[in-house]
């Protein structure tokens, strides 16, 4: 998952593309619209008001996917980007084009999931609570009746970052992580915060995605 501040829309969408075609199709563009100001301070980067974000984040998404639409290889003029010619060749091998995920899970109820609604294949929620998730659902429900999508075809994801998962108890993660696929989320998104991630995702990852596998 990036922030649309850290790369020009053009380039990021030829990234993404270039990546989606070494992988034989299984890229994902995880972008949100940014939020960790020391980071940007310290490597330089501007970081805009919120509001000008999150107009960059839809004109991001609008380059994207004019990007990868082989009909549309035109300029782009926007308030925040333009772009003399939206090609890129080679063109994505995803039909029709790699998978968008838009990512804001502490909030993000009037503009990240109106984003998701409009734009989006899939999104990204934290595990924070049962409620909280479920009322984010509700909300992205109601933008995708606005816009006319079919809210059944955005895959729904959460980010757990729960102490668990970092102690190693499965036991613990799985009565946590349970109740989410009831609530209709079909992925989970493990972070750990260990100092050696190979030896934890042998011990605990893998493990984890058996016993998942098995829940309805």
């Amino acid at each position: 998952m990036t922030g649309v501040t850290y790369r020009h829309p053009g380039l990021l969408a030829k990234i993404a593309t270039t990546l989606d075609v070494l992988s034989g199709g299984r890229a994902t563009l995880g972008i949100g619209a940014a939020w960790y100001d020391r980071e940007h301070e310290g490597l330089g980067v501007p970081f805009p008001p919120v509001a000008e974000r999150f107009e960059r984040l839809e004109e991001t998404l609008r380059i994207c996917l004019q990007m990868w639409d082989p009909e549309a290889n035109g300029s782009f003029e926007g308030k925040h980007y333009r772009l003399a010619e939206t090609l890129c060749v080679p063109a994505p091998v995803s039909s029709p084009h790699p998978e968008i995920m838009i990512g804001g899970g502490g909030g993000g109820e009037k503009r990240t999931l109106r984003l998701v609604a409009r734009y989006g294949d899939a999104c990204n929620l934290f595990a924070t609570s049962l409620e909280e998730v479920r009322h984010k659902l509700d909300v992205l429900r109601g933008h995708c009746d606005a816009e006319g999508r079919d809210y059944d075809r955005i895959r729904k994801t959460v980010a757990y970052m729960g102490e668990p998962a970092t102690a190693g108890d499965l036991d613990a993660f799985m009565r946590d992580i349970s109740g989410y696929t009831k609530l209709g989320l079909d992925t989970v998104i493990l972070v750990p915060r260990l100092g050696e991630p190979a030896a934890w995702i042998e011990s605990f990852a893998s493990p984890a995605v058996q016993r998942l596998a098995g829940l309805d």
